[in-house]
């Protein structure tokens, strides 16, 4: 919820894409309903998070930096 409330803020959802989707999250049972999401909110998704750029920062490797050795 904290993506899509972010999402919210940024104006890349409107209020009303935001409470419709956070209905379907808080609804469902599972990732399987979850994927099941009406195809509009989908998009609504999918463009905010081109947006912001989360589809690169899933792709990217994960960076393990260097931990002092105690």
């Amino acid at each position: 919820m904290k993506t899509i409330d972010e999402m919210l803020h940024l104006d890349l959802l409107t209020p009303e894409q935001h409470a419709q989707i956070g209905a379907w999250i808080a609804q469902a049972g599972s990732a399987e309903e979850i994927l099941k999401m009406p195809a509009p909110l989908w998009q609504a998704l999918e463009r905010a998070s081109a947006a912001m750029g989360l589809d690169q920062d899933l792709a990217r490797d994960p960076r393990f930096d260097e931990v002092d050795a105690l």
